[in-house]
């Protein structure tokens, strides 16, 4: 593969923060009374945005949130991550090595700025990605994948075809968006099983494994 630009998701596929989140999630849920296990949070929030949870717990238990759910939940996960939130392994060597191949490469999340900044601090990513290569759905005016907007914003912002770049995602709703947006894409399985991330052009199950599937230089 020879793409123009790379786009990385960011939660789960640079930072490890999907296993955290989704503990603390699962965990909150279950203390107001709707139990969910983290396999359950991964099979049902993963790549989603916050209101998907509203949805599914009315959908399942008929159960209504508290207002500030989505607020205290943050809260709660924003002081996990300052214990425990570290890159995914291999993800600065990744990044590194782009960066020395000459391949452009950029961060497209459905989280907001917020959250991404937060986590690239945390775990000493922020040299590697710099605010103008980070997106975030509230720049596409809150429409988060699996539509393409996001995708094709960070494409235009680069002045490249969709078609001339690879997307790296670890959700369905990840693949779903690059697919719509004509963007091939690498599923990455380390949380993710591949039966779950139909669409994409190939698998890796380490983050370096990336590395082998690109030419070098241009």
């Amino acid at each position: 593969m020879n793409p123009r630009l790379v786009i990385f998701d960011n939660d789960g596929v640079l930072v490890d923060s999907e296993s955290i989140a989704h503990r603390v999630l699962s965990g909150y849920l279950t203390e107001l009374g709707f139990p969910f296990t983290l396999e359950e949070s991964y099979r049902h929030f993963l790549g989603n945005a916050a209101r998907t949870v509203h949805t599914v717990v009315a959908d399942r238990y008929g159960g209504t949130l508290p207002a500030d759910f989505t607020a205290r939940c943050n809260e709660r996960v924003f002081a996990a991550f300052e214990l425990e939130l570290r890159a995914v392994q291999g993800a600065s060597t990744v990044l590194t090595e782009l960066r020395r191949r000459g391949i452009p490469y950029c961060l497209a999340s459905s989280s907001d700025h917020a959250w991404i900044d937060l986590t690239l601090e945390r775990t000493g990513l922020r040299p590697l990605l710099p605010p103008e290569v980070v997106f975030s759905a509230q720049d596409v005016g809150g429409v988060g994948k699996p539509a393409p907007d996001l995708f094709l914003h960070a494409a235009a912002s680069f002045g490249i075809d969709p078609r001339d770049c690879l997307v790296v995602e670890d959700s369905p709703n990840g693949v779903s968006a690059a697919r719509a947006a004509g963007m091939p894409v690498i599923g990455y399985t380390a949380l993710t099983p591949e039966s779950s991330l139909t669409g994409a052009t190939l698998f890796v199950q380490r983050l370096t494994g990336i590395l082998d599937h690109l030419v070098h230089g241009h």
